[in-house]
């Protein structure tokens, strides 16, 4: 939810709520990048930094907040693994050993960036859908949190859950999400 709040009454939002965004980017990047080069903190402040750049952006709630914090964490890591597999920095080459203490990337670079273009596409059809998106998956929160959080019921917050999922698939699938 977008609305006219001063510069610093979003800081002291960000204030509040980063323990959580730390937790989100901290279980985003052992997700996604296999704990690689940045640390959570740099991830989060490189979303705050993101959103203050971006004025016309202000929200006062805290889960479109979240979400929106979630959305450009997941940008930034989707770069960052697309940055370590890049040929001209050698991502073509990959060296093996036989015993390793680093944890394996969660995901390939090509399968994030087809789950955040289908996430895009269907914040583009319906962002409040999006936002639920990023509410579940990427911030972790219940039902019942994101129903509080939008004053609905549990059982409406499953049913845009359900239909999230279906328009998410089809998006993987290449399919037309209006159909």
């Amino acid at each position: 939810m977008t609305r006219d709040v001063d510069p610093e009454q979003q800081s002291a939002l960000f204030a509040t709520l980063y323990a959580e965004l730390r937790q989100i980017a901290q279980r985003e990047l052992r997700r996604n990048s296999g704990g690689g080069a940045l640390s959570p903190t740099t991830i989060l402040h490189e979303a705050y930094l993101t959103l203050q750049r971006r004025p016309g952006t202000v929200l006062s709630e805290r889960g479109a907040f979240l979400a929106y914090a979630s959305r450009v964490m997941r940008n930034l890591i989707i770069d960052l693994v697309r940055r370590r597999q890049a040929i001209k920095r050698g991502g073509a080459f990959e060296i093996t050993s036989l015993s390793s203490s680093q944890p394996e990337p969660g995901s390939d670079v090509t399968d994030l960036e087809r789950l955040g273009a289908a996430i895009d596409t269907l914040v583009a059809l319906d962002p409040a859908l999006g936002e639920l998106v990023d509410l579940k998956f990427f911030c972790g929160f219940s039902f019942v949190e994101i129903a509080s959080t939008r004053g609905v019921s549990e059982r409406t917050v499953q049913r845009d859950w359900e239909k999230a999922r279906i328009l998410l698939r089809r998006a993987l699938e290449g399919q037309d999400l209006l159909s």
